[in-house]
């Protein structure tokens, strides 16, 4: 069995009334990518603080390397790095200099730091630019530089918020691919995303929170499969005729629909059989799209299409 490496049972967490985390059970294993997906104020950064050591749990068990992180807070934190959802680099150093000095603050000899800084820089594509002042970097770029200052102690489990938010799709990939580096090299990922695609490339297993607790956790495939339809069809009508097209959509079909402002969607075994029915019952849809089920649709379906701010 992989070694556990983060355990929780019962893990609550309260700011007076309020329960921010109720009594949730999950285990981390060494090496694997773990996604904390949720809509806001679900209890996702309120587990991962605990996580992080720097929130104690109000009730509950957590171990972190089989230690109890408010007693041995200090020492977790050591073989942590965390990447915060907002860059919080020092914009008056060079790139390398802020590599060189946050290692100053886990103890490391000078030279360890000087050569874990341009081993890291290397990693994530910006040797050229280590002379260079952070401010005018692309955030891409500060994004890159925000990972490698979190590795610079050498960590047994990064703790990534949010790590691509407001990066273009280029910058996404590049990030992602860092990441995925890591993982091979046996670096322990904990994350929390809204984009659903990026936990479909990165996470190896995540749970999915609601309203402070953990509705469905598994491997992004089997959650699809367990809570969706191997396809979905996408219809778009006239305006004026939509509400009449679902309700004839609604009486074709046996499966799930979702009928939406601007569109219609079926989830279906088939996608192209169902689009057969629509169109034989007469119906023509403006736009038809057949695609397969993503933790979108997964995501969408367990926690509700409701803003919640």
């Amino acid at each position: 069995m992989p070694e556990v490496l983060v355990h929780a049972r019962g893990l609550t967490k309260r700011f007076g009334s309020f329960t921010a985390v109720d009594g949730i059970d999950f285990d981390l294993y060494r090496g694997e990518a773990f996604g904390f997906l949720g809509p806001n104020g679900a209890g996702k950064s309120s587990t991962m603080r605990m996580i992080g050591c720097v929130s104690p749990p109000t009730q509950g068990e957590l171990t972190i390397f089989g230690a109890d992180p408010v007693r041995d807070g200090a020492a977790i934190r050591a073989r942590l790095g965390v990447v915060p959802q907002d860059d919080t680099l020092d914009v008056e150093l060079t790139v390398r200099e802020n590599l060189l000095v946050y290692g100053r603050y886990f103890g490391l000899p000078r030279a360890v730091i000087r050569e874990r800084t341009a081993q890291l820089l290397d990693f994530v594509q910006l040797t050229d630019r280590a002379g260079d002042m952070v401010d005018p970097l692309s955030g891409g770029m500060k994004r890159r530089l925000t990972i490698a200052r979190s590795l610079i102690n050498d960590p047994d489990i990064l703790i990534l918020d949010e790590p691509t938010t407001g990066l273009d799709p280029q910058a996404r990939h590049v990030v992602w691919d860092r990441l995925f580096r890591l993982k091979q090299r046996g670096v322990t990922l904990i994350l929390t995303t809204h984009y659903m695609d990026e936990a479909e490339q990165l996470c190896d297993r995540l749970v999915v929170m609601d309203h402070a607790t953990i509705v469905a956790e598994g491997a992004p495939r089997e959650l699809i499969e367990r809570y969706s339809t191997p396809e979905v069809l996408e219809l778009r009508f006239d305006p004026a005729l939509h509400e009449q097209a679902a309700e004839k959509i609604q009486d074709l079909s046996s499966e799930r629909t979702e009928v939406l402002a601007d569109r219609i969607l079926l989830y279906v075994t088939d996608g192209d059989a169902a689009l057969s029915r629509v169109l034989q019952a007469g119906l023509e849809p403006l736009t038809q799209i057949v695609r397969r089920s993503t933790l979108e649709d997964v995501f969408l379906h367990l926690t509700g299409r409701q803003l919640v701010d």
